[in-house]
């Protein structure tokens, strides 16, 4: 961890929602005149989308579990390489995963490269005179044998909704984004368990804070489920860890007074209606990334 080159990571699997957190941060450093150095979890993968393709056909044909979940597919070491070079430095490299077609033309108009979706950019510097470092994807508090990303991290937050709306939100999001069909959707969910309960649950005993999604509608079945509870078909329970309100100086009743028709749960715990997920993220994350900037600039 660093005070001086501060580490904040939002960590949660894929169709959890933690691009939801990544927009209240960005309004934060927005409002707070942050510059952040952005880094994408699925860019620290370990193949490009034809090579993943084949490397799952082939664990498949020896009957072995292989998904984008686990160590075999990612690059943990890198990850925590270039953690550790901000902490220390304030530097460090990225590079880009190209999802769709503009993202490949954005990243070759500046690059001048003919790069398609489904591959990387190559390794670049992470920008000069940033404010801290932020990284959104699957394994922001990554543990495992050899690494341990989550103890390079400043301030940890996990996205996680129950898991029958995390596979719903998942199967629209392929179905409608991607084109998946259903079978083949419920096939990844399948083979990615494994992976799911040995390095992405873990993680959610790291983090500082963690913003649950509970839905309020009947989801017993989500494979059938046509339609994505709206936020306000939801409760949020934003859980911070031990050690973690005193260590940010976390104000219940403050929240409680500012957030309309929230409550405590436990001495740990505060519940939000779904729809004031993003308010409360900014109420509760504003004060702690402003503090850490204090700290950076006083220490500077």
């Amino acid at each position: 961890m660093s005070k001086l080159h501060p580490i904040v990571a939002v960590t949660g699997s894929s169709g959890a929602g933690t691009s939801t957190v990544k927009r209240a941060f960005e309004h934060i450093f927005q409002r707070e005149g942050i510059v952040p150095a952005v880094i994408e979890g699925d860019s620290y993968h370990r193949y490009e989308r034809g090579p993943m393709k084949q490397a799952m056909a082939e664990a498949q044909q020896r009957g072995e579990n292989f998904s984008h979940f686990g160590p075999e597919a990612n690059l943990f070491d890198k990850l925590e390489e270039v953690f550790r070079a901000y902490g220390s430095a304030g530097g460090g490299e990225r590079r880009y995963y190209l999802h769709s077609l503009d993202e490949a033309a954005e990243h070759n108009a500046r690059l001048g490269t003919s790069l398609e979706p489904g591959q990387f950019t190559p390794w670049e510097p992470l920008p000069p005179a940033t404010d801290l470092l932020f990284y959104e994807g699957l394994h922001g508090g990554v543990v495992g044998e050899g690494y341990d990303v989550a103890a390079l991290v400043d301030l940890l937050i996990g996205v996680v909704p129950i898991t029958n709306l995390e596979w719903i939100q998942k199967i629209h999001r392929d179905n409608a984004e991607r084109g998946y069909s259903a079978e083949a959707i419920v096939d990844t969910i399948l083979r990615r368990m494994p992976d799911y309960i040995n390095h992405i649950c873990p993680q959610f005993s790291c983090t500082d804070i963690n913003f649950q999604r509970v839905p309020t509608v009947d989801t017993s079945n989500p494979f059938i489920c046509r339609n994505i509870p709206t936020p306000d078909e939801s409760f949020v329970i934003i859980h911070f860890r031990k050690g973690a309100r005193e260590k940010w100086e976390i104000d219940f009743p403050y929240l409680l007074k500012m957030i309309h028709d929230s409550f405590m749960s436990s001495p740990t715990s505060i519940v939000v209606n779904g729809g004031k997920m993003g308010f409360a993220m900014e109420l509760i994350l504003t004060p702690i990334i402003h503090r850490m900037i204090e700290e950076k600039r006083r220490l500077g």
